[in-house]
């Protein structure tokens, strides 16, 4: 988002839970994009909260799995903001080799891509 959009908008990445450390293979194929995620965090809804970032002062809540749309649902029926779904393929899991598996990762690096210019226009 900031590749493309700079930091004129506050982003933030949030999960239902934060059971994992970012994927070696999304850190990656981001770097082929020019990218740096090798220090992103991963946080939880309830994490994100219990810092002091409360979910009524976003605008939009983009989920990527079925669960996050329902947690985020449930966490926002209370508050004015968008909650949107975005179906992007899941590449944990798929491939055996590790070029099938970058393969797949880029796939859903280049979906999160054309997503978001749909939504927002081409960017930088």
């Amino acid at each position: 988002m900031k590749k493309l959009y700079g930091l004129e908008t506050y982003v933030q990445s949030v999960g239902v839970v934060n059971d994992l450390e970012i994927d070696g293979f999304a850190i990656s194929v981001c770097k082929e994009i020019g990218v740096e995620m090798s220090r992103h965090q991963s946080r939880s809804f309830d994490e994100m909260e219990q810092t002091g970032e409360a979910l009524s002062g976003f605008d939009l809540i983009v989920s990527l799995s079925p669960a996050s749309q329902r947690r985020a649902l449930d966490l926002t029926r209370f508050y004015h903001l968008t909650v949107e779904y975005w179906s992007i393929m899941d590449p944990t899991g798929l491939g055996e080799l590790r070029d099938q598996k970058l393969t797949a990762y880029r796939q859903t690096r280049d979906q999160l891509v054309d997503q978001m210019q749909r939504k927002w226009g081409e960017g930088r």
